[in-house]
Parts: C-alpha cells; sequence; structure tokens
C-alpha cells in the first residue's frame, strides 16, 4: 500500500530533517523546500533512501516569482526571484513529491546539475537554462535547446518583451537568414469587461429594477 501524502509528508521530515526549509501539504500533495547547498545531497536521498526511493524525475523547470502574489490578499512574493522545481516518482513505493529550491543571486541564478543524480534531468536543465537563464554547475553540456544559437535573452522571465528584441527573415540578396531589430509596434490588448449592472440583458440595459 503506497503511503498516504500526510504519512509521506511525515517520512520525508523525520529522514531530511534540518535539511528542508519547508514542507507543505496542499491538494492532496507535498511540496518539499531545500537550499541551493543542499540540493544534490536531499535530492540523492530522495532516490536512494530505502523508505523513500524516489527513482524516476518527471519534471524539472525554472520559475520567475518576479511578479507572484502581486494584486493577492496575501501580498506579492518576498525573497530570491528565480527557483527550480522538480517532480519525483516513485515507481516502487507509488508516491510523489515535489521539491523547490530557489537560487541565492537573482543576476546569475546557479544551482547544481542534477544529472549525476537523475541523468534525465540533462535536456529539462537546458530548457530551464534557456528559457530562465538558469545555469546549472556541472551540467555536461550546457546550451539553448529550444531558441536560435543567436537568440537574446530568455524569453519565460517575466521581464522579457512580448515581441522580443530581434526578429529573423529570409534575405534574397543574401540567400540566407538575416537578424533584424523587432519591426513589430509593441501594443497593449486590453479584454473586454463584462461588468455586472449589463450582464446577461437585452440591449446593456441594466438588470436591476
Amino acid at each position: 500500500m503506497p503511503l498516504t501524502p500526510e504519512a509521506l509528508l511525515d517520512r520525508l521530515q523525520e529522514t531530511l530533517e534540518d535539511q528542508i526549509g519547508k514542507a507543505t501539504l496542499a491538494l492532496g500533495e507535498v511540496t518539499l523546500e531545500t537550499s541551493p547547498e543542499n540540493w544534490i545531497d536531499v535530492c540523492t536521498r530522495l532516490r536512494d533512501d530505502p523508505g523513500l526511493r524516489f527513482d524516476t524525475l518527471i519534471d524539472l523547470c525554472g520559475m520567475d516569482y518576479s511578479t507572484y502574489g502581486e494584486g493577492r490578499h496575501e501580498g506579492p512574493h518576498e525573497g530570491p526571484r528565480f527557483a527550480v522545481v522538480i517532480h519525483l516518482l516513485s515507481v516502487n513505493k507509488n508516491h510523489r513529491v515535489r521539491v523547490r529550491a530557489f537560487c541565492a543571486d537573482d543576476e546569475l541564478p546557479l544551482i547544481a546539475s542534477l544529472v549525476e543524480v537523475w541523468p534525465s534531468a540533462n535536456w529539462f536543465e537546458r530548457e530551464a537554462f534557456d528559457l530562465f537563464g538558469i545555469v546549472f554547475t556541472g551540467h555536461p553540456d550546457l546550451r539553448r535547446i529550444l531558441t536560435d544559437y543567436g537568440f537574446i535573452g530568455h524569453p519565460f522571465r517575466k521581464d522579457f518583451p512580448l515581441s522580443g528584441h530581434v526578429e529573423m527573415r529570409y534575405d534574397p540578396e543574401r540567400q540566407r537568414v538575416v537578424y533584424q531589430p523587432v519591426t513589430v509596434e509593441p501594443r497593449e490588448i486590453t479584454p473586454r469587461i463584462v461588468r455586472e449592472d449589463t450582464y446577461a440583458t437585452p440591449n446593456g440595459g441594466s438588470a436591476r429594477g
């Protein structure tokens, strides 16, 4: 029988102790938070501990928390901007966990590569580097994987312009693809707002008598 989320949370806290900064249970899912310094050790223990055996890395992604929580009752996010999140599965024990670590430096977000722990992290880390600019130290081949070689910036960062920095086109005179500054004028599209006092009434009339 697989552990319940509550029992799994207890086992994770007992096993990892002070190596995790926060452990939460929400919507039936366990989330752990650790530091970049403990990243490799925590992940290795999650893989090798007999009571955990998280043998499969399902996913790894980058996160940009620069505007997270704005306009919410809890207030905006405070702390480091970039984080790496992984989702792990134990095939043997049939339980899952999410693990997150925030990078200490917003200007140059760094964290150790997990390729030696789970080889499947290779392309996931390349994607997070390409889209968020997170550098995975020790990665055997850290280069862009989705954008072009000459791409400027990291398109999943919150401050990346929607139209990008450059565009490419085929130049018939040079007979090759060339890069040039973006020619599309940036614009904001304001969605239509349905107001309560004119909702679902003929000709936009008021629903109030």
